[in-house]
């Protein structure tokens, strides 16, 4: 049945988004007419005035793309190129990691008669039409009574009781696979311990969030050895990413903006979550690092390389993302088509590394060394070249800047196939705070801080390293709790290669 009282009001609330947009696009053109005559006041050339005219207009369309437009980063294909073939539909996967249950369909006694001669029909041995079809078992809960047997000797001296389950809590009501389960569906499907609670009650578990987060809390207790360790193991690369978005803390007096800072190799990501966005924040989680890190343009990570540099203290070297860089002439190329070489250029790099990807690494150094040069020398000619006939302060004028600026650390991959031309893999790590953030807000708390930076590194490298999370962390948690004595460490990619020699 549907709701017309919901499409009354998406219909309202269009037509005032309609309204707001006219009035949006008038009050544009008044700011435009005013600037101009200002200007015209004030004396100003004809041509500064065409360049503060337009770069006030690029601004007005860019608020305006940010508010309304698509956030995808992909082009308009240029005309010289071919398009991709259309890809067929997607048919029927192959479902190799589900069991297989087979039902076997019968007639019933009323239909087993021959249409032609009335005789009964027989059972054709071996015959079957065959189908699959996706079935779905739903999620449920029990309560499992475990009765620990007891025994004891005639003598009298002696009485002894069979173990028990492996506890997370010591005389605690909740399986570690409970306790699993919460962690998973908080941290790797970003869903808050209040809708987990509404979803239990559904399935007939009445609980409420302070005992979810009682299991979560008792859980990374046994995790935290094997997160300091993945730490260390992210800070052994030669080449690690180094990235930062926000966080939130709920309840708290101080800074209720924290950020989530994260390192990132091939197999592994590790978190840390401070009040700030400072070079202290940056110096801790970098710690003593001594390889290279590669980075957006924000220039903690530069101050911090020279600080070190000017106390004689071991430091890292930097490179620079070709993905943020691009992304600024992606912004200008709807207003300066000049943009469009430079994209061209950078474009041909990418595709230049896409040859040699999976191959030996002396296969892309070669590549970099002679093609790769030739293409980077090309867009610095065609940078400085645009430089002088564009505003400074216009998109692509501060894409050009914000490029040059940045010229040693973008241009040293080039000397290093170890290093990637962006950024982007520590990005990709980082989406999942980024909906984690977007589906609970954050943390409440800071306890609840740390626990999200130990579920969020282990989660998301095991995910790196193709590994179930939900197997992953109760690997860990069943080795600590049989060996209390000693911190247990076990990393994603230790695990996998395990499961692999098993």
């Amino acid at each position: 049945m549907v709701d017309l009282a919901h499409e009354t009001r998406i219909d309202i609330l269009r037509q005032a988004a309609q309204l707001l947009a006219a009035e949006n696009e008038r009050l544009h053109r008044r700011l435009l007419e005013l600037t101009r005559a200002l200007a015209e006041a004030k004396g100003e050339t004809a041509s500064q005035l065409e360049f503060e005219i337009t770069r006030l207009a690029e601004q007005l369309a860019a608020r305006n793309h940010q508010l309304f437009g698509d956030k995808s980063e992909k082009r308009k294909r240029s005309a010289g190129k071919p398009a991709r073939a259309e890809q067929p539909g997607h048919g029927p996967r192959a479902q190799s990691e589900l069991p297989i249950v087979e039902q076997v369909h019968e007639l019933d006694a009323a239909d087993q008669i021959c249409n032609a001669c009335g005789g009964g029909l027989e059972a054709w041995e071996g015959q079957f039409e065959e189908a699959e079809e996706i079935d779905i078992v739903e999620r449920t809960f029990r309560v499992v009574r475990h009765r620990r047997q007891k025994y004891r000797c005639r003598c009298g001296g002696c009485v002894e009781t069979a173990l028990g389950p492996e506890k997370l809590i010591a005389g605690g009501r909740y399986s570690l696979d409970f306790a699993i389960a919460v962690a998973v569906e908080k941290y790797f499907n970003h869903m808050p311990l209040a809708r987990q609670v509404r979803d239990m009650q559904r399935h007939g578990l009445v609980v409420d969030t302070q005992t979810l987060w009682d299991q979560l809390w008792a859980l990374s207790r046994l995790l935290e050895p094997s997160y300091l360790a993945l730490s260390h193991h992210v800070r052994q690369a030669p080449v690690i990413g180094a990235d930062e978005t926000t966080w939130r803390l709920m309840e708290s007096k101080g800074a209720k903006k924290w950020w989530a800072w994260a390192i990132c190799r091939e197999n592994a990501v590790y978190y840390e979550l401070h009040a700030t966005r400072s070079g202290a924040a940056a110096a801790a989680i970098l710690d003593d690092y001594g390889g290279t890190v590669i980075a957006d343009g924000y220039e903690v990570y530069q101050s911090l390389r020279k600080q070190r540099l000017a106390v004689n203290a071991s430091s890292y070297r930097l490179a620079a993302c070709w993905a943020h860089a691009r992304r600024r002439f992606v912004a200008a190329e709807p207003n300066y088509p000049q943009a469009t070489a430079v994209l061209d250029r950078i474009g041909w790099l990418y595709e230049l590394d896409s040859r040699a990807r999976g191959g030996p690494a002396a296969d892309l150094a070669a590549l970099r060394r002679s093609a790769g040069r030739l293409i980077v020398d090309g867009i610095e000619a065609e940078l400085k070249a645009l430089r002088g006939s564009v505003l400074p302060r216009s998109s692509l004028g501060t894409a050009i800047a914000y490029t040059l600026e940045l010229w040693p650390e973008l241009t040293r991959f080039l000397d290093d196939p170890a290093i990637p031309l962006d950024n982007n893999g520590t990005e990709r790590a980082l989406r999942g705070v980024a909906l984690g953030r977007k589906n609970h807000y954050g943390s409440r708390s800071e306890r609840g801080i740390s626990v999200a930076a130990i579920f969020y590194s282990l989660i998301e490298s095991a995910k790196l390293c193709g590994v179930e999370p939900a197997a992953y962390l109760r690997a860990v948690a069943l080795r600590s709790i049989r060996d209390p004595k000693r911190p247990v460490v076990l990393l994603p990619h230790q695990f996998r290669d395990e499961t692999a020699a098993a």
